[in-house]
């Protein structure tokens, strides 16, 4: 969890401070997806995905320099656009949650847009 409020902090600019919560989706990605694999030794072969959702409420939001984009999608274009099986099931689980509660957050979300969708540089 620290290491997920850490990267909150660091990608988006707005500290977790306890709105963050882990999913149960979670799911492994091969080592060669990522640039920096060959200094991880030959033991490591796939890498540990873990998915976790925050409420920003009103915060402004700020990118990283890893990052060139941020933009609210509705639910179905945010399943379009991300790569990964693992992330939309995620993203899946996320929605089912909020819907079941009624949220106001559930609501919310279906007017002005359910998930940022992060571009990698």
């Amino acid at each position: 969890m620290q290491a997920a409020e850490r990267e909150t902090k660091e990608e988006i600019g707005i500290p977790a401070n306890g709105k963050l919560f882990q999913l149960d989706s979670m799911a492994t990605i091969p080592k060669n997806c990522f640039a920096a694999a060959e200094a991880w030794g030959q033991d490591i072969h796939v890498i540990p995905e873990y998915c976790f959702a925050i409420e920003v409420g009103d915060s402004a939001l700020t990118l990283s320099d890893e990052h060139t984009e941020l933009r609210w999608v509705s639910y179905d274009e945010a399943c379009r656009m991300l790569k990964w099986d693992s992330n939309r099931n995620a993203l899946w689980k996320l929605n089912e949650s909020l819907e079941k509660k009624g949220t106001e957050a559930a609501l919310l979300a279906r007017k002005s847009g359910w998930t940022t969708q992060l571009i990698n540089r």
